[in-house]
């Protein structure tokens, strides 16, 4: 079984960033705004595909399947972006994912 750890999508999106850095204008706060927007631009494309092909066709047809997972990674693709502009580490992500589960297990 294969995984990825957020410590290794950090490393190899630096690694793309680094790559294409004369493109894409580097990574910064000032930055951030553009690749959240995009972001979001991925999220709506993964809800297309939710909507135009419905929860079945995700779960049944490999090919409708496959698109969808390239959408969510696109989306953790910009979200990794977002970090690395602004300097937020894996270990911080991963505090504050903790923490928020918690409060969320107790919220009600």
């Amino acid at each position: 079984m294969k995984d990825i750890n957020l410590s290794r999508m950090h490393e190899i999106q630096r690694e793309l960033q680094e790559k294409y850095v004369e493109k894409w204008g580097g990574l910064s706060p000032e930055i951030a705004k553009e690749k959240l927007l995009w972001m979001m631009i991925e999220v709506g494309e993964a809800a297309d595909i939710i909507k135009k092909e419905g929860d079945a066709a995700i779960m049944e047809r490999d090919e409708v399947r496959a698109h969808f997972i390239e959408e969510l990674c696109d989306v953790m693709m910009y979200l990794n972006d977002v970090m690395l502009c602004y300097s937020i580490t894996p270990e911080e992500m991963a505090t504050a994912y903790e923490e928020k589960h918690h409060r969320n297990m107790n919220r009600w």
